[in-house]
């Protein structure tokens, strides 16, 4: 436990440091180049988003109860390291965390096609790129109001191959189902409290016993 903690202190350091030394010059350089402006709160956003929030890249499902979102979550993200591990089922048990025994029950159960994932392969960072690219979009799209759209056009153009820099630069941190499920449940919840009075009505509309709801919040460090 301690050793795990330390480890994880240990790699939040380091990729605080690729952020600072090698990404921000990169997100610097790019909006002088296509803004004329290097937009502080825009890099903030975006490092910060980089350095706390784990690059998945999967949707969560919050229109369903929250039981059937998990499981879609939990498909694409089996599936995914699936295919950016040659389909070999014994290595994504090891690299997700998970009993290899438990992923075949799981790939079972959630009806999991092994057969046509095989036939697309994906580079291992090809994911976590796409995450990028989608964190990237997200933040430029709250100055689409604040930024002449001519420029910002120009930036958005050029994601694709920013967001690849950047994923080719961050530190190569595996995201085990652990840390995903909790990514899950943070965004989830998230959006379920938003939507409602009070947690008894949120209880209700995700179909959670309100009991586990308050459980799951505390877990997460969310205010009830």
């Amino acid at each position: 436990m301690f050793k795990s903690v330390v480890e994880k202190n240990d790699n939040q350091k380091t990729l605080e440091k690729v952020v600072k030394d090698r990404i921000e010059p990169l997100l610097e350089e790019a909006m002088q180049k296509f803004l004329g402006i290097t937009i502080r709160e825009l890099e903030k956003d975006i490092t910060e988003k980089i350095e706390h929030t784990k690059l998945i890249g999967i949707t969560v499902r919050t229109d369903l109860p929250f039981k059937d979102a998990k499981k879609l979550f939990k498909k694409e993200f089996l599936e995914r390291t699936i295919q950016t591990h040659y389909g070999n089922i014994s290595e994504v048990a090891d690299v997700v965390g998970l009993d290899r025994r438990s992923v075949h029950r799981d790939l079972k159960s959630l009806h999991v096609d092994i057969k046509k994932l095989r036939e697309k392969m994906y580079k291992p960072r090809y994911f976590e790129k796409e995450a990028v690219d989608q964190l990237l979009r997200r933040s430029l799209d709250q100055y689409k109001s604040v930024i002449r759209s001519e420029k910002l056009g120009q930036m958005v153009d050029y994601v694709p191959e920013l967001s690849e820099q950047i994923a080719n630069i961050l530190p190569n941190t595996t995201v085990r189902w652990k840390d995903a499920e909790r990514e899950f449940e943070r965004i989830y919840l998230k959006a379920a409290v938003g939507r409602h009075k009070n947690l008894s009505e949120t209880a209700r509309a995700i179909e959670l016993r309100y009991e586990t709801l308050l459980r799951k919040m505390k877990k997460l460090g969310m205010e009830n």
